[in-house]
């Protein structure tokens, strides 16, 4: 008779990560819900640090785990809200934009978890989340907009209040999505910088 003893294999989703998870979860979606507009953007954008949460579970939980908290968040705001004229597209360009970012960051922070490389886990992010926006918001966000906010004139017309010297959709893009998509990730990630330190020994369950 063998004497083997075969080692358990610890789930990937422990019960405490399930907690932790649906805890930041629904923090994600109330702050979500705390967007607010900036100055020197059209009034359909809108700032909101839900990245924040999503980025601190990246970092103690796992870049997959962080990735979850970010689906779950626009999930749960689609189902309240609904997709409306929209289609949902909103939700879903946050999503693909905050999953990139998390997992980006916390892929880097899993295999170097030092303060360094964490810094440039966020902004290696931050770029990321930047640069992937720009195709998606020019070949699928705005010309959803488009039909559903009265045709690109419309749009432009917008972006034109703030700088008449806009003359296509890429050039409004360029000058304004693309500086405030930057400005909003590093400042999600100066964020979770400030706060990650001391709330991990309790996301991790460490005393």
């Amino acid at each position: 008779m063998s004497n083997t003893v075969t080692a358990k294999k610890t789930p990937f989703f422990t019960t405490r990560k399930l907690v932790v998870m649906a805890m930041l979860s629904a923090i994600a979606t109330v702050v979500y819900y705390l967007d607010f507009p900036v100055p020197l953007m059209p009034d359909f954008i809108k700032m909101d640090l839900s990245n924040v949460i999503s980025l601190l579970a990246s970092f103690a939980l796992g870049p997959v785990e962080g990735v979850v908290v970010c689906l779950i968040k626009n999930v749960v705001q689609l189902m309240i809200k609904g997709a409306g004229t929209t289609m949902g597209i909103g939700n879903i360009f946050d999503f693909v934009t905050s999953a990139a970012f998390c997992l980006t960051a916390g892929l880097i922070y899993k295999n170097h978890r030092t303060r360094k490389y964490a810094v440039i886990a966020c902004v290696v992010g931050a770029l990321v989340f930047t640069v992937i926006s720009l195709p998606l918001n020019y070949f699928i966000v705005y010309p959803i907009y488009f039909k559903a906010f009265g045709g690109e004139a419309a749009i432009l017309g917008m972006y034109r209040q703030l700088n008449a010297n806009v003359e296509s959709t890429f050039q409004a893009l360029c000058m304004f999505n693309l500086p405030f998509t930057f400005v909003k990730g590093v400042l999600c990630a100066v964020v979770t910088m400030v706060i990650y330190k001391p709330l991990s020994p309790v996301l991790k369950g460490k005393n």
